[in-house]
């Protein structure tokens, strides 16, 4: 099917070079997306900037509706949204329908916390003056996306900029933006009004060159690499423009000996193979502490063989394929490197097909330091496993590394569990728990995995200002 943009209320791109999309699964070609660039990019500007004013002036309440209104939208699609998902970027169906779940809570949430966007009242250092801080939207926004959560990444940015006031420019990644387009199909028929919120597809750096270079866009907030996400810091620089940025991770994942055996197991296959290990949050790398490696190696491996690997379209299946070749070619490798290096296949360790881009879920015990795995983020089904001695060994492990995004603790001694979570340098910690993300708590991390906070409370923050109002009083 032939998806366009939707710049101000119109439909773009039909005779502009088309951008075909690929199953990883087949193959085949599921779609296209118009390859648009700067031009589009500033139609698109111009047509969020027009639009802030009418949109900041609405009450709160008033955009609450029109979020309401597209979150009954997306639950209705639940369907028919996972399943394009599901064909254009190979995540497992029950998990796509999943994620449109996922996606709606955060305007669900964010339609009610627009209604928070409280100032205050400072009490004054004279009489004759009145203190006050009032809140007020960024301006326009643009919000650029990644291809593993094509729905959820996009609610997540846009549900707080667009209760906050703020008007908004998507641009999905090329390699998923077919979902991002029936999206703005949605948000058309809510009824939101022209302007407010605008898709472009196409060129990134072309797309995102424009919108950095344009003082009119206050805001991007971004999910992707760290490379990338350094390169749009100097980016702003020119027009200090603000950025939330939500970057790589190489989570650890840590059992102690007195976890609980099924917990932490179940809980590593939750965080490590959700949508093919193909998240930045899912564990990277696994510690475990001598007491209890052997067996939790021997009970991971056996859940790990009863994960279904297929074509995701089946409600059975858990395991889909990876996105592209270099990233099925990335897995292989590292798994070369480990069993090089003296690590020791469990489970799974070889490619799946040769017609899709499949990988077995992967279990490699013994593994150290010294292999790429443990440095690099897979971004795939394979799960290393380290033994470790102490907790101190632990957190120094988990420490070692430029990323602090997510970790994952488990340990049913809770004195131990809180020291632990003290030392560790990682924005989001599960504790006894492999699936922490949701619409209600803050999602970022530190070091360079990012700046700033999506979700909950914090997330709307990012998308106002404060302004000090001094009123002077006879």
């Amino acid at each position: 099917m032939k998806y366009l943009m939707t710049i101000n209320g119109e439909s773009v791109g039909e005779n502009l070079e088309q951008i075909d999309i690929i199953n990883p699964g087949t193959n085949e070609v599921v779609g296209s997306v118009p390859n648009g660039g700067e031009a589009e990019a500033e139609r698109a500007i111009e047509a969020a900037h027009n639009a802030f004013e009418g949109w900041a002036d609405l009450t709160a309440y008033d955009r609450a509706s029109y979020l309401k209104k597209l979150n009954d939208l997306l639950i209705e699609n639940k369907e028919a949204l996972g399943r394009v998902m599901t064909l254009e970027m190979g995540k497992p169906i029950t998990q796509s329908m999943g994620e449109v779940m996922y996606g709606a809570s955060f305007l669900e949430w964010y339609a009610e916390e627009g209604k928070r966007i409280y100032g205050q009242t400072v009490p004054a250092h004279l009489p004759n003056k009145r203190m006050q801080v009032w809140k007020k939207p960024v301006g326009v926004v643009a919000a650029v996306t990644p291809w593993n959560f094509p729905l959820a990444m996009l609610t997540r940015k846009m549900g707080p900029a667009l209760a906050a006031g703020c008007t908004v420019i998507m641009k999905p990644s090329s390699e998923s933006p077919l979902t991002a387009a029936m999206f703005m199909d949605l948000i058309e028929e809510a009824g939101f009004p022209k302007g407010v919120v605008n898709l472009v597809t196409g060129s990134s750096s072309k797309i995102v060159g424009k919108i950095m270079e344009d003082e009119r866009v206050r805001k991007l907030t971004f999910t992707g690499s760290t490379e990338v996400g350094k390169l749009l810091i100097r980016q702003s620089a020119d027009n200090v423009k603000l950025l939330s940025l939500e970057l790589g991770g190489h989570a650890p994942l840590i059992v102690l000996d007195d976890a609980d055996l099924e917990v932490a197991v179940q809980g590593a296959i939750d965080s490590k193979f959700r949508n093919t290990g193909q998240t930045c949050v899912c564990a990277n790398r696994i510690y475990v502490q001598a007491g209890i490696y052997e067996a939790f190696v021997e009970r991971f491996s056996e859940k790990v063989k009863e994960l279904n690997v297929g074509d995701a379209l089946d409600e059975s299946v858990d395991i889909g394929p990876l996105i592209n070749q270099d990233g099925l070619e990335k897995v292989m490798r590292h798994v070369e490197d480990a069993v090089g290096k003296g690590a020791k296949v469990v489970s799974g360790g070889h490619r799946k097909s040769e017609t899709g881009l499949y990988y077995e879920p992967t279990v490699i015990r013994d593994v150290n330091k010294s292999m790429v795995i443990m440095h690099e983020e897979t971004f795939g089904p394979i799960a290393p496993v380290q033994k470790v001695e102490t907790v101190e060994e632990a957190i120094k492990l988990a420490n070692s590394t430029e990323y602090g995004l997510a970790a994952y603790v488990f340990t049913e001694n809770v004195a131990r569990g809180m020291k632990l979570i003290e030392k560790l340098d990682f924005g989001i910690v599960g504790w006894n728990d492999g699936a922490p993300s949701a619409a209600q708590v803050p999602f970022g991390g530190m070091k360079e995995s990012g700046i700033g906070r999506e979700g909950g409370a914090e997330g709307i923050e990012a998308f106002v200002e404060s302004q000090y109002v001094s009123i002077g009083v006879k």
